[in-house]
This record gives structure tokens, C-alpha cells and sequence, in this order.
């Protein structure tokens, strides 16, 4: 009879420890086909314009001109004025089509119901040519005087914007102040506080978090909507692009030096916006997402460690 040594190890154990396993990645090759397709039509696109006849001189010549400044000034005075406008009356629209009362709140989804489904150029021209309606506006003993003198072309672009702003301002304000739970007004109104107090105090703090983000964006767009109101003769960036081309013979140069500024302006308020939904974001996240600076911060200083290692 022979005998079996149990403690020897059988001779096709297979290895352990770190070597055991062997990953290999799993190739990609569309990544790799679509990231040169996307290259060459990249390199195609700059090649095409540079063949193109663009006088790039231009740009540079006239990007820090006194009417461009101007433009930039008068772009970003509309915006701030439009969305205070939007903003104010989004929220009141908003409250009012939350209320119990079927008039107010009939009257407001009217009002989102109108001012949604038209579009912002043909509200331009509608309050711009409202001249052609009424001769006089007559508010009694406050103010009386020709429509065409009262419709100036800044007004009406506060007009248009402004009042079509407030009817897509009401939806994110409702579903803002939706998504506050029920019982923080009923807790509210527990202790006492009207609903007045309960909404300033209570409601719309926590509602900013939802608000503050579809907020951020509805500016953005609003700068780029200001455009618009080149129709009603307002004198903003693009306007001023636009009669600057014309007499320099560049036209669509200074297309492109508009379309740098409005880049310009947009980058800036996404960083704005980013910082403002970190803030409204601290009372829902245990620990806030790290900054970009925090993030090449980071990498700066694994990078400067690894160099002293090495």
C-alpha cells in the first residue's frame, strides 16, 4: 500500500498573490475611430476658414473699439434689467398660480400660457408698433404723451424680454417652491408664522437650491437673447457689430468679433453661476464638490510630490 504525502502541493497549483490575475483592458477601437473622425473634421473646419476670404486683421482692430465697450455696456445693462423684471414677476406669477383663488391663479397661467407660446421677436414688434393702434397713452393725470415718444426702443426691449422672461421665471419659481416639503409650512404655521412669513422665511430659502441652477442658465440665455432687440433698433453689441461692418466693409469679421464677446460675457457668468449653486448646495451635501482651482491645486501638488520622490 502507498502512502499519499497530504502536506505536498499539487504541481499545477495555480499562482496567488499579485501575479494571480493579469488584467487586460478591454480595447476600445470606436473610441478611437470616432476621436480621429472628430480630429479630422476639426482640422478640415480650421482649414476651410483659413482658406476662406476673412480678413482676421479686423478682429483684433476694432474688438476694444469705443462702440463695441458701448455694446458690451448696454448688452449687459439690458440683461441685469430684463431678468430683474423676469425674476420679480416670475415670482409673483408663480405665488399666483399656486393660490387657492381661481381668479389670480387662472389669470396667471394665462398669462405663462400667452407669453410662452409666442415667440420673443414678434413680442419685439408687437409692442414696438403699438403706435399704430394707439396714438396717445393716456394714464390719466400721471402721464399723458405720443405713444411713439413713450415706446422708446429701450422699453420696448424691457418689454419684450422682460415680461416674456417673468412667464418661464413662474414655472421654475412654482417648481422651486413645489419641491419644498409640505410639512415645513405646516411646522411654520404651528408656531405661529403667517403664510407671508412662512414663505420669506421658510419656502423660498429651501426653494433656491432648485431655483438658483435653471435660474443661472435663463441668464445666460438672456444675454444672448439680447441680440433680438437689434430688430427694434436698440443700439447694443450686436447692433453695433452690425454698423461697424457695414461701414468697414467687414461684416461677417465683426460677426465674429460679437460672437467672441458674447463667449466672453457667457464663460464669465457660468463661473458665477457655478460658485452661486455651490453656496445655495451646502445645506444638502455632507462635503461640497472641490472647485476647479481646488482641483489644479490638487494636481499641482501630487504632481510636486512626485517629482520629490522621484
Amino acid at each position: 500500500m502507498t502512502d499519499i504525502d497530504k502536506t505536498a502541493e499539487p504541481k499545477d497549483t495555480p499562482p496567488t498573490g499579485a501575479e494571480a490575475i493579469k488584467a487586460i483592458p478591454v480595447r476600445h477601437y470606436g473610441r478611437y475611430v470616432s476621436a480621429v473622425i472628430a480630429i479630422a473634421l476639426l482640422f478640415a473646419i480650421i482649414y476651410a476658414f483659413g482658406q476662406g476670404k476673412i480678413n482676421w486683421h479686423a478682429v483684433p482692430d476694432y474688438f476694444f473699439d469705443d462702440r463695441i465697450l458701448t455694446g458690451v455696456g448696454k448688452t449687459l445693462l439690458l440683461t441685469v434689467l430684463s431678468m430683474l423684471i423676469g425674476i420679480v414677476g416670475g415670482i409673483v406669477l408663480a405665488v399666483m398660480r399656486l393660490s387657492k383663488n381661481p381668479v389670480t391663479s387662472s389669470i396667471a397661467w394665462f398669462y405663462i400660457w400667452f407669453f410662452r407660446g409666442t415667440p420673443v421677436l414678434v413680442q419685439l414688434f408687437l409692442w414696438f408698433n403699438l403706435g399704430l393702434v394707439f396714438e396717445y397713452i393716456n394714464l390719466m393725470p400721471f402721464y399723458k404723451d405720443y405713444w411713439s415718444n413713450f415706446m422708446t426702443p429701450l422699453l420696448t426691449a424691457l418689454l419684450g424680454l422682460g415680461l416674456n422672461e417673468a412667464a418661464y421665471m413662474a414655472e421654475i419659481c412654482r417648481a422651486g417652491l413645489l419641491a419644498v416639503d409640505e410639512g415645513q409650512t405646516e411646522a411654520a404655521h404651528a408656531l405661529g408664522m403667517s403664510h407671508g412669513k412662512t414663505l420669506r422665511r421658510i419656502i423660498i430659502p429651501q426653494a433656491m437650491r432648485v431655483i438658483v441652477p435653471p435660474t443661472g442658465n435663463e441668464v445666460i440665455n438672456m444675454l444672448k437673447t439680447t441680440s433680438l432687440v437689434a430688430a427694434v433698433q436698440y443700439p447694443e453689441l450686436f447692433r453695433y457689430a452690425q454698423d461697424i461692418g457695414q461701414v468697414s466693409g467687414a461684416p461677417v469679421e465683426m460677426y465674429f468679433l460679437a460672437a467672441a464677446w458674447y463667449l466672453i460675457m457667457t464663460s464669465v457668468l457660468s463661473v458665477g453661476q457655478y460658485y452661486i449653486e455651490r453656496y445655495y448646495a451646502r445645506g444638502s451635501s455632507r462635503s461640497l464638490p472641490p472647485t476647479p482651482w481646488q482641483k489644479v491645486r490638487a494636481h499641482l501638488t501630487t504632481f510636486s510630490s512626485r517629482k520629490v520622490t522621484a
